[in-house]
Formats: C-alpha cells, sequence, structure tokens
C-alpha cells in the first residue's frame, strides 16, 4: 500500500512531526518492542540536511581560515563573521512576512547568504585596519570606515535584493519552488547590511577593548590598532 499527499491540504513537515509527537509515542507505549523508520521524503530531507550540515562547517572553516591568513589574526575573523547570525534573523523574518513555509531551500539559500554577508563586514574590518595601520587612533578609524564604506556596502546589497527582487513576485508554478531560496537571500542580506553597519564597527571597538585590558597589565598603555 502508497499513498501520496495533497500539498493544496496538508504540510508533510507539520504531519511527521505531529505523528512524533502525538500519535507514535502512544503506539508504541501501548506496543512495547515496536520500532519505525520514516522513508520517503522525510528520509531524503533528513539526509540532506546532514550532509548540508557538514558542507556547512566545512565551508564555515574555510571561511575562518582564508580571513585568519589574511588579517593574521583568530579574533578579526570572528568579528567579521558575526554578520553571518544577522543574515538568518532576516531570512527567518522574510519568512514570516510572506508567509512562507521554512523549506529545504529556504536552508539553501541561507547557506548562500552565509558567503554573501560576511562580504559587507570584511571590507569595512580592513578599512579599519589599513586606517589604523595608517596612524589614525582607532575610533576615528571605525567612525571613518562606517562613512567610507556605507555607499559600496550598501549599493552591494541594493543590486543583489534588486536582482532577486522579479523572483519574489514571480507567482508562476515554475517559481513557487525558488521563492523561499531568494526570500532567505534577500530579505536576510537587507537585515544584515544594516546590522552590519551598526555593530560590526562596535563589536570591533568592544573587542579592542577587551584585549587592551588584557595586554595593559603586562605594561602596554597604547591603545592596538590590530586586534
Amino acid at each position: 500500500m502508497s499513498s501520496d499527499l495533497d500539498e493544496n491540504l496538508g504540510n508533510a513537515s507539520r504531519i511527521v512531526t505531529s505523528l512524533k509527537a502525538e500519535f507514535l509515542p502512544g503506539l508504541m507505549a501501548r506496543y512495547p518492542g515496536l520500532t519505525f523508520d520514516l522513508e520517503g521524503q522525510e528520509k531524503r530531507t533528513r539526509e540532506s540536511l546532514d550532509s548540508l550540515k557538514k558542507g556547512f562547517a566545512l565551508a564555515m572553516m574555510g571561511v575562518f581560515l582564508l580571513l585568519a591568513s589574511q588579517f593574521r589574526s583568530y579574533i578579526q575573523p570572528v568579528i567579521v563573521m558575526m554578520a553571518i547570525p544577522f543574515g538568518l534573523i532576516g531570512a527567518i523574518g522574510g519568512h514570516l512576512v510572506m508567509g512562507l513555509p521554512f523549506t529545504m531551500i529556504s536552508i539553501f539559500g541561507i547557506v548562500a547568504l552565509s558567503g554573501i554577508v560576511v562580504n559587507d563586514s570584511l571590507i569595512l574590518i580592513d578599512f579599519i585596519n589599513r586606517a589604523g595601520r595608517s596612524g589614525i587612533e582607532i575610533k576615528k578609524a571605525v567612525v571613518a570606515s562606517g562613512i567610507a564604506r556605507f555607499r559600496p556596502v550598501l549599493l552591494t546589497s541594493l543590486t543583489t535584493i534588486a536582482g532577486l527582487f522579479p523572483l519574489l513576485l514571480e507567482r508562476s508554478f515554475q517559481a513557487q519552488f525558488l521563492i523561499p531560496m531568494a526570500v532567505s537571500i534577500s530579505f536576510g542580506l537587507l537585515v544584515a547590511t544594516v546590522l552590519t553597519l551598526l555593530y560590526v564597527p562596535a563589536l570591533y571597538l568592544i573587542v579592542g577593548d577587551i584585549v587592551n585590558l588584557a595586554v595593559k597589565p603586562r605594561g602596554a598603555e597604547e591603545d592596538r590598532s590590530d586586534l
């Protein structure tokens, strides 16, 4: 016996969640020793998620190592990669605004988004480092980075969002499959851009103060321009 789901009437993930939470525990309590295994779409989704987790972890490790070799620091790559959670906030909020379910394609969009949002904070931190090495006081360098890089960061994000905007408005059947990914990228990039311009420079100063407090007891009185 086999069956299929009418997507117009039900949601597969919600049905599986309900089965796991409500039906199957009671059934196993009534019949000790009973086991079950979810196949079909649920199994394929689970396998894809497991593979995606491993790939995402390796990708983030690669990004960290590349940034660490570029900045010659283990702290600054963490500051740069703090933009990734900002994008996740926007992606989830975008699905709520658009009234779309969070699907596997949405997660693919978040993975792609993670590589995009790093660029905004990367150019901010790079500008601060260059200004600091040229002798500018660190707080002035942070303010100058926001002013000098505001237009490039904003234009980069807006052009990407503009490119995805027609897909968000598309109502054809073929486009419905890709819309969740476009929502993840566009809304995530929008929120990440705003928060990156505000919080990444602030985080840089906070981490710099912590480093200075750790260094001063050893006899270093000057502010450090590079973390």
